[in-house]
């Protein structure tokens, strides 16, 4: 594991995210590791998991001068390592969103400001939105994971999570690097179902779409590199 980065324990969140704040930072995006992992990624949605405790953590400590967002996927917390739920070997969509769904009410319902779809899975920001507005969290936002590029700049990240897929890859459901068009759709497939905010991923070496997506709309953009 690359020795500069880090998985942060709840015993030290506290500490790390006030040497954040110092810096002026007043937004964090949470990612969890769970205890345990298994094929529907039934720890995502646990309201002990450890990205809700961590939720109710930093509230307690900082009330609102830190907005939380919360990564929505299901990658670290299945015992395949895919970002959806896997029926016959390929990843299922309809049941995907609907975990995705679950996953994203378990984090407004511990008091997530934000929750982040990162999965990409078909229709995951309508059926988050909808099941938010049912459960009575209509004020949490959404920030899509709109254009994600299948990547290498990925690997830390999923060497930290141990959660490189199992077998296959995640080109089927991430964005072609090479297809600027279907992206751009993408992004418009997320406003059209309600996104607040649009994430381009990674984001340096697409600058191009985060102008092409400037050009298209009026919703904030998020740039992750």
């Amino acid at each position: 594991m690359d020795p500069d980065i880090q998985r942060i324990p709840i015993s030290k969140l506290i500490k790390n995210i006030e040497s954040i704040a110092d810096l002026g930072i007043r937004a964090i995006l949470l990612f969890g590791i769970p205890s345990y992992k298994d094929d529907n990624a039934t720890s995502a949605f646990d309201d002990k998991g450890i990205v809700q405790q961590s939720i109710d953590i930093i509230h307690k400590h900082f009330g609102d001068s830190i907005a939380i967002i919360t990564d929505v996927c299901l990658c670290q917390y299945s015992s395949h390592g895919h970002c959806g739920i896997i029926k016959n070997q390929k990843v299922d969509n309809d049941s995907s969103i609907a975990t995705l769904k679950k996953v994203a009410v378990s984090h407004a319902g511990a008091g997530a400001d934000f929750v982040a779809p990162s999965a990409m899975m078909d229709g995951q920001v309508k059926a988050i939105r909808d099941g938010l507005d049912d459960a009575g969290f209509s004020d949490t936002g959404i920030i899509g994971y709109s254009a994600k590029q299948a990547s290498p700049l990925y690997a830390p990240f999923r060497d930290v999570a141990h959660s490189t897929p199992e077998f296959g890859d995640r080109r089927s459901y991430q964005m072609p690097t090479s297809n600027a068009r279907e992206a751009i759709r993408e992004i418009e497939f997320d406003i059209n179902e309600g996104v607040d905010i649009i994430m381009i991923k990674p984001a340096i070496p697409y600058l191009d779409l985060i102008y092409q997506a400037k050009t298209r709309t009026t919703l904030p953009i998020c740039a992750y590199s």
